[in-house]
Order: C-alpha cells, then structure tokens, then sequence
C-alpha cells in the first residue's frame, strides 16, 4: 500500500484544523480565531487505498512571514518538496490567497479547498467553483459540501494529482462580498458597549459556576454525596483493614476531591468555547491592544492569557503565534498567575476556611492572580510591539460543535485524573499508609512522614509547619489536581487558620505551573529558561505565602518576604534593553481583511 504524505497550509483560520479532522478522524483543537495551530500536528488516514500522513501547519500570509508560527510553516513546506499540498482558502479571502498559493505551491502537487462558502455567498458573494479549477489546471474541493464529499475529492486527487503551474487567475468568476464592518461589529468593537458586555458575561459565568446554590454548586454536592455516601458507603462495609484503607483513603478520598469538581470545571470551559466560537475573541483581543501596549504585550496575547483560564500548558503552546519572542517571553511568564482550571478544585477546597461564599473568593483569586500577572509583564516590558489582527466572523455558537469540545475536553481531564493523578494519589497512599517495613501505620510513622518531616519548615512562617502541607505543595509541581486530592486524603477539613488557608492559596495561585506547562515551555524558550522561571515563580510563591500570611495577622516574619522578594525581582530583570522608539498611532490601521 503506497504512503503519501499531504501539507494542509493556507491562511490562519481558513479551515485548515477542521479539514484534518475530517480526513484523520482526529480531535486537533479548532476554533474560530487566530493562532489555534502553533506547530506541525500529523495525523494518520487511510483514503482511496492509501496510507495517508496529513499534516496539519500554522497559518501564513505571505512566504516571508512575519510571525513565529508562520516562519515555521513556510520552512516545514520548503522543506518537503515532495509532499502533496492541500491549500486551504476560505472563499471571501480568495483574491488574497491565490498569490501565496501560486508561491508555495508553483511545480508541486497540489489542489485548493474553498471553506465558509456558504457564509460567503450570505455576505453576497459570488464563486464559481468549476470555472476556477479549469483556469488553474488543479482540483478545486468544496468543504461546504460535508465530510463524505470532501474525502471523496482528496481521494480523487491523490489518485490522479495535478502539478500546478502557476498559471489562472479568479478574475470573472470572484465577486466579493460588500466590504466593511457590520452594525455588530461596530458595537463589538466599542469599549463603552463591549467591556461591560464582557465582564457582565464573565460575571454571569462566574456566578453560575461558583455560586452557593447555583448550577455548579448544585451539580458538585450531587457528584460529592456519589463519592463520599454512596461509594464510601460500600468501602466501608469491606472487612480487610488493608483494603479498606485502599479503597476509602487511597482511591476515594482522592479521586473524589478532584472529580466532584468536574461540573464547575464544564462550565467554565462551557464559557471559554463559546468566547472562541462566536468570534468575541478576536474582537476583545483588538479592544485589548491599547492597554496591553502599555503593559509591553500585544492584542493577540489576549488568546493566550484567556486560554490559560483552561490550561498553561495549552497556552503556553499557544504563545508560538505572537510575532515577538520578547512578546512571547513576556507573556508566558504571566500565564501561571492566571488561574487554571486545576487550581479551580484547591481554591474551592480551601475556601471554606475563609469564606462562607466561594463565589467571593474564587473571583477574588482569580482577580489576583491576573492582577500579578499584569504586574509582572508592566515590570519587564520593553517596548509596544506592532498589532495585526484578522477578524474572525461573528457567529452563533453551534450548540453540537461546542458539545463535542466540551465532551472532548471534559474527557481528556478524566483521564488525566484517572491515570497521572490516581497513580499519584496511590503512590501516596502507600507512602502514608505504611512504615518502612511495609507494615500498616498512622501517617505520623508512614514513610512520607519521615520523608517530608524534612520541608515542614517550609510553611512554619505561614502557621502551617506541617509535612502534609509541604507534600501537597509537591505534588502541585506535578499537576495542580493532586493537590486538592492530597488535601481531601490527608484531612476531613482544613485545620489551620483563615489566614494560613488564604495565604496556601496564594501560593498555589503564584507557583510554578505543572510539569506539562514547563515542558512547554523549554519547547517554545529552551530548557535552562524553563527551570529558572519555575525556580523563581516558586521561591517568590513561598515569599508571596509568608506576606499574604504577615498582611493577615500581623506577625513580624513576614516583614522580610517584600524585601526579599524585591531583591529577587531586581535580580532576574538585570539590566534593561534598548528601548525601540515608535510612537503608536491611536487611530493606526489595526484591523484588515
């Protein structure tokens, strides 16, 4: 059976994710913005009898490129002479794309696959499919025409591929549709209407997820009582004392402590999805711009910081499509001060030692989260860097693409929790429930406790000089989950004080992110900047912790933890870079199409 290799290439959000997960049957992450695809994502097919590699690349405009990503991509199809091309074109960008086609594709295999052309003959344009592909010389695929249909035509041209020439024009057979932005986007694209339109929504996600009584909270008491009366119930009931310590302490308590939380973590990616979907995101990015200049980033960076509300390590991959790498530094050390959803269960958990309402808190950690974030990137920037931005179309979230995200998102956490964090939570278990003799034992003569006894000092200074604590921190670096199963397996409640709870909070709020986010990270900026950022974001978390907890009592230890953390600051910004000095134009062209 012949093996074949295709390149998926073609401007940023033409269609070009969709289309691989059509022919691969694959999950690669879509959405209707800019920068989804940030490297090359290969995936296997078998069509019209042929082993099939389609390989799915980051948006260009033009051979040049002129950000990371699209640099990378025209290198990626530079290099792969031999590679059969599918070029992806939405239909109302046509005119424009026709020349990088002719650039990258001129001598090679290739066909062009028109996308959104429904959409675009809605707006009043005009396409002639037949007429274009005989003036090319090339297939011309339809992706409007549903999946069946477009694997037929990418069967048709793998079996009888045609080079193009580099010659045909859309000239007589394009009319585009009337040009301009619509009364929406006007609105959209007004900070007096948009912003509160923006934090109204953010607020009502926020209240349905976090609210006492609310959706969320609902639904997590009906997971909680699943776990802790129904399931613990029946472990209960086991004779073994070994098995039942397995069972209750080593699976339940864990593994219910995160999962309970799964319904208020759905509802917040619920949000996310749909900001994606419906085109805001691209409109809050350009509303954005000014005041991340200000701050050294850029409008675009906003995709990244908003998806860090979901995963750091996710956006940290995501920062691949900022056009500079001081940019890109910039942001990704913001992101693990924006709240994930893995920190969603430790916040929760902890809050009630410090609020009645973990509406209030919630917000009110996320808020300082993104507060320092902010802090952090107005430390170290530089200068404002240029904005260019597509718009992606306004639409109506359709109800199944969103479902399908949801499920697919919903059932990676799963298994996450399910495989890394359970094969930790019993690990632990282990640990804690047996002495080096592997004889059944109180935790306080377990093998952790021995182990950890050595970092207890480490959360003294925050009232909390406990190996447990200092153990649940560690399993944080690993993944965020385990900390609110670590919790959940060590104590019933909380033990300490409202300010030691709220001060662990920050900590974790402040922390270096998760291993997956680190290695992220040493992809995007090197191994070497990846560890020392960890270091440093964790000594300063531990510095924060130690404030947090002095700024609540009162205590006199805390007033070294500024000081210090000042002197860290000043160390890691060093000497500052030449400054570029260009003035930014307030009403410089920052949107085209």
């Amino acid at each position: 059976m012949e093996n074949v290799r295709i390149l998926l290439v073609g401007n940023p959000n033409a269609g070009k994710s969709t289309l691989f997960n059509a022919l691969t049957h694959g999950h690669a992450r879509v959405g209707n913005w800019h920068g989804v695809t940030v490297g090359a994502l290969e995936g296997k097919a078998k069509l019209g009898g042929k082993r099939v590699t389609v390989c799915d690349l980051p948006g260009i405009y033009t051979v040049e490129g002129t950000s990371m990503e699209e640099r990378y991509a025209c290198d990626y199809v530079l290099s792969h002479p031999n590679d059969r091309v599918l070029f992806v074109s939405e239909c109302a960008t046509l005119a424009r794309s026709l020349p990088l086609f002719a650039a990258l594709c001129k001598g090679r295999k290739a066909a062009l696959v028109l996308t959104k052309r429904r959409a675009f003959e809605r707006a009043g344009g005009k396409i002639d499919a037949e007429e274009l592909a005989r003036r090319l010389k090339i297939d011309v695929i339809d992706a409007d025409k549903g999946k069946r249909a477009v694997k037929k035509q990418t069967e048709e041209f793998l079996a009888a591929p045609k080079i193009y020439e580099g010659k045909g024009d859309a000239e007589g057979i394009f009319t585009p549709p009337k040009i301009g932005l619509s009364k929406a986007d006007n609105l959209l694209l007004n900070g007096w209407f948009a912003f509160p339109l923006f934090f109204l929504l953010l607020f009502a996600a926020f209240f349905l997820t976090f609210a006492r009584h609310g959706p969320g909270d609902f639904l997590k008491s009906c997971v909680e009582r699943f776990f802790c009366d129904f399931l613990a119930g029946k472990a209960e009931s086991v004779a073994s004392p070994v098995l039942r310590s397995f069972l209750c302490d080593g699976i339940l308590s864990g593994l219910g402590g995160v999962l309970c939380f799964l319904p208020q973590i759905a509802l917040l990616y619920t949000f996310l999805i749909v900001l994606e979907e419906s085109g805001l995101f691209s409109r809050l990015a350009v509303l954005c711009d000014g005041f991340c200049a200000k701050i050294g980033l850029s409008g675009r960076a906003v995709f990244s910081l908003l998806l860090g509300f979901g995963c750091t390590a996710a956006a940290v991959a995501s920062t691949r499509s900022l056009d500079d790498k001081r940019v890109q530094r910039r942001t990704i050390l913001c992101l693990p001060y924006i709240a994930c959803s893995a920190k969603l269960p430790v916040f929760l958990t902890l809050s009630a030692s410090f609020f009645s309402n973990p509406f209030v808190s919630v917000v009110l950690l996320y808020a300082l989260g993104a507060g320092i974030g902010v802090g952090v990137s107005v430390f170290l920037k530089r200068d404002a860097p240029l904005f260019v931005l597509e718009l992606a179309p306004l639409q109506i979230p359709r109800p199944l693409f969103v479902a399908k995200t949801l499920l697919f998102q919903l059932k990676q956490f799963i298994i996450k929790v399910t495989t890394v964090v359970l094969a930790f939570f019993l690990f632990s278990w282990v640990l804690s429930s047996f002495d080096f003799s592997f004889r059944l034992a109180a935790q306080e003569d377990s093998m952790l406790a021995h182990i950890c006894s050595v970092f207890s000092f480490l959360f003294a200074p925050a009232g909390m000089n406990d190996w447990r604590i200092a153990y649940c921190a560690f399993s944080g670096l690993i993944a965020k989950e385990n900390i609110a199963g670590s919790l959940a397996m060590f104590y019933e409640t909380f033990p300490y004080s409202p300010q030691s709870a709220f001060a662990f909070s920050v900590f974790v709020l402040t922390c270096s992110p998760c291993v997956a986010a680190i290695a992220a990270t040493a992809k995007e900026l090197g191994v070497k900047r990846a560890l020392l950022y960890a270091f440093v974001q964790t000594g300063t978390a531990l510095l924060a912790c130690y404030f947090t907890y002095f700024a609540l009592t009162g205590g006199a230890f805390g007033l070294l933890a500024p000081v210090l953390l000042a002197l860290i600051l000043i160390l890691v910004r060093g000497k500052k870079g030449e400054k570029l000095h260009r003035k930014r134009k307030r009403n410089s062209q920052r949107v085209h199409r």
